[in-house]
């Protein structure tokens, strides 16, 4: 366990933003989480301080300095638990990146989660937020959610059912919202190779290279070459990849919303609901590469508001804001963020 006071939070997230916390604190073993939580918080400058846990910082916008303590999440480790000839059950630490542990799986010949390749961020954030892309989310790989409930002073290890996963969302994100600590995700994957190439723009990307019986590891470097055309690499400039959700709206008002604009991109949903692109609707709202200062809108995907360099974490969240009010004046659809925003 490693104890810094008054850290700079911009290298610690991929947005950039100038900002502070009281303390951060490094964890990086089980051992130390149970540490920090049952003696170590209780210490008297730790005391009714709030405690935020953080992975890669990549779905984090600070709009203040964080008067708390930051919590590092750095276990580290994967092992296969148990297998057989079509299947194996894989734990990952919380603190291994992500998109190193797809690379890992794919290299093992264990399949499942090759769509979800180059999503920025550790291994711990995935079930929080039910990471997904290209048509795969992780709900469906999950087995068991490992964490520290920092209120019963235990560890505790949740079924993928228990965990009560949707759209961007989990138990994690409501019900556990500042009382976990997610220590380990143990996956269940697929010997079998099972592609996933329906989404529009992975199969655009496979067509291009001329392959119509992909495998897992053509998927895998599909998806990586979209992401790097389509989302700017918060290395270069900042940001935290989608910063709005795609909304789910009514099969009625959907409806109503496909006859004045026939074009836009949907996706049925099983209940009857419709996703509409929430890339589209800001596009069309005219905020495509827009910028107000150093904060601005990705010239190259609607998405993903950036950080030009001196933005502040207000700035952002004004332009997120005006950004919100505008799709819903246009098309009267509110748009959520999918960013944690700390304001």
């Amino acid at each position: 366990m490693i104890i810094r006071e008054n850290v700079l939070l911009a290298p610690l997230t991929t947005f950039g933003i100038e900002a502070r916390a009281a303390w951060h604190i490094s964890l990086e073993s089980p051992d130390d989480v149970r540490v920090w939580a049952t003696e170590t918080s209780c210490e008297s400058h730790f005391a009714d301080l709030p405690a935020m846990p953080l992975g890669d910082g990549s779905n984090v916008l600070f709009a203040r300095d964080f008067d708390g303590i930051i919590l590092g999440v750095d276990l580290r480790g994967r092992e296969i638990v148990s297998e057989n000839e079509t299947s194996s059950i894989l734990r990952i630490c919380a603190g291994e990146n992500w998109h190193n542990t797809v690379e890992f799986c794919i290299n093992n010949g264990l399949f499942g989660i090759e769509n979800l390749a180059l999503i920025p961020g550790k291994v711990g954030a995935a079930p929080i937020q039910n990471i997904g892309a290209y048509g795969v989310e992780i709900e469906k790989f999950i087995s068991s959610v490992e964490y520290f409930d920092t209120i019963d002073k235990r560890f505790i290890t949740l079924r993928r059912e228990d965990c009560l996963f949707g759209y961007r969302n989990s138990i994690f994100k409501n019900v556990l919202k500042s009382r976990h600590i997610i220590t380990a995700v143990t996956l269940a994957l697929s010997k079998i190779p099972r592609p996933a190439a329906d989404y529009a723009d992975l199969q655009r990307e496979l067509e291009s290279r001329e392959i119509s019986n992909p495998s897992p590891h053509d998927i895998f470097e599909a998806v990586i070459a979209v992401r790097k055309r389509k989302l700017p690499d918060p290395n270069v400039i900042g940001n935290a990849g989608s910063f709005f959700k795609n909304p789910i709206i009514s099969t009625e008002k959907a409806r109503k919303f496909i006859e004045k604009n026939p074009e836009s991109p949907r996706y049925p949903q099983s209940d009857g609901s419709v996703k509409i692109s929430a890339a589209w609707l800001i596009d069309h709202a005219d905020w495509k590469g827009f910028r107000r200062g150093a904060a601005g809108v990705s010239p190259v995907q609607a998405l993903v508001l950036v950080n030009y360099g001196g933005a502040t974490g207000k700035e952002i969240v004004e332009l997120a804001r005006d950004i919100r009010l505008s799709v819903a004046e246009h098309f009267g659809i509110d748009i959520e963020p999918e960013v944690n925003i700390l304001d």
